[in-house]
């Protein structure tokens, strides 16, 4: 009878410990960090054969943790193609004056472009009076084939826009977007226009990594995800390390994503369902949150807790995290709540003037209404390892980065359990 009771005992003290996030060890955060921010991995550059191992090993991770796969996927590698489209040959001429070819920028989804008068297009300006940063940001927002006659007195933004305007394209499908062309002219108004250019296509495959755990409440999910990529390999003259190994931006966030599903795995089954994910190709414009956002349904979306830069501790001290966009949703506000009487606190980001809550993988969800939020800690304005070949491990506090996954698990505590549910972000306003 004593040695039954024993068992009994031993079991449930198994269990409350199972319950408990000391499985969350600085031990297997570092080992994972080692890896995925090592030299061997130069730096994940989206579309090198770095990027792809690192998949692979996140998808292996998620396999041990015990996560289901998710949807129809055949693993646990969210595969899609992405097409590059770039520009060789351009030519445009506006009230037949030939536009030089250097004086034009354009994107394109569309093979071998040929306009003239009378097509399904705009003709705007950006004038000398205006500011170009401003027009962009206009210009951007609108879904309509655009000419842009731009004055030669904001040539410095043309050529500052115009470079990164005229890399290749990067789409889901041909023909599914816009074109947008720029030109450089101190023709004042258009009256006639032909412009043609020679274009080239290239496909290439990307993965996101993604398993979930399926709760007692199937459809309503909350999702954990972070951005696997980094920016590879760049020659500098003023640092002899050329790898780019991204610590802290974003293996950090990765790690944390697998620690959670490892932790989150070992757990009775949750309410809500849970998905963890990392994105790949957040560097180059988003382009792996964008396809797996579209992939589901925005209204079963409860929150997005996307993890970036947790590395380093805050300016207002250890076992506090800041959260992007929190007056956009009451997100921010629950996780406060369930934090409340620990040794943890969330608090709101303390660098709107930089715009964060657009900046990174959380975007494209907000823009659906989903209270998709940002949590870092990394104090952003000062950080001299940002983008830099010094984002190694050995600038990381690996402590700090360990409780601040053990405190997301408690700010989403009342999301996860169901007792909570965040407003939605309104779009209209992002």
């Amino acid at each position: 009878m004593r040695y039954a009771i024993l068992l009994l005992t031993v079991a449930v003290l198994n269990l409350v410990s199972c319950n408990r996030t000391e499985q969350i060890t600085e031990e297997y955060i570092t080992q994972h960090l080692n890896y995925l921010a090592s030299d061997e991995m130069n730096g994940r550059r989206t579309f090198s054969p770095e990027i792809l191992e690192a998949e692979r090993y996140i998808a292996a991770e998620f396999d041990k943790a015990g996560l289901d796969v998710f949807g129809d996927h055949l693993n646990y590698l969210q595969e899609f193609e992405l097409i590059e489209i770039a520009v060789s040959e351009k030519n445009l001429i506006i009230n037949e004056t030939e536009i030089n070819p250097k004086n034009i920028a354009f994107q394109t989804d569309v093979e071998n472009l040929s306009w003239a008068n009378g097509d399904d297009v705009i003709v705007t300006y950006v004038t000398r009076e205006d500011d170009f940063r401003e027009e962009w940001g206009r210009f951007r927002r609108n879904d309509d084939n655009l000419l842009i006659i731009v004055d030669p007195v904001h040539q410095e933004s043309f050529n500052r826009y115009g470079r990164w305007f005229n890399r290749a394209n990067r789409v889901f499908e041909e023909g599914a977007g816009r074109s947008i062309v720029m030109a450089l002219t101190d023709i004042k108004e258009v009256d006639d226009y032909q412009l043609s250019a020679v274009t080239s296509t290239e496909k290439k495959s990307l993965n996101n990594p993604i398993g979930w755990i399926e709760g007692k409440r199937k459809d309503e999910f909350v999702l954990f995800s972070a951005h696997h990529d980094h920016i590879g390999i760049r020659n500098r003259k003023d640092q002899e390390d050329s790898i780019y190994n991204g610590a802290n931006d974003d293996a950090s966030g990765t790690v944390a994503v697998m620690a959670l599903a490892r932790y989150y795995a070992s757990q009775p089954q949750p309410e809500r369902s849970i998905i963890f994910t990392t994105f790949t190709a957040e560097e180059m414009g988003g382009y792996g949150s964008r396809y797996f956002s579209n992939q589901l349904d925005p209204d079963q979306i409860v929150a997005m807790f996307n993890i970036e830069m947790i590395g380093k501790p805050a300016v207002s001290g250890p076992n506090t995290a800041w959260i992007t966009g929190f007056d956009k949703s009451n997100l921010g506000e629950i996780m406060q709540n369930s934090a409340e009487g620990s040794q943890y606190e969330f608090y709101a980001d303390p660098y709107p003037d930089q715009n964060l809550f657009y900046r990174s993988d959380n975007a494209t969800l907000a823009r659906m209404g989903v209270p998709a939020h940002t949590i870092s800690t990394t104090p952003i304005d000062v950080d001299e390892d940002y983008h830099r070949a010094s984002d190694e491990v050995s600038t990381l506090n690996l402590s700090h980065l360990t409780n601040t996954v053990k405190a997301i698990v408690k700010g989403a505590e009342l999301i996860i359990s169901g007792e909570e549910t965040p407003t939605r972000v309104d779009p209209n306003g992002i």
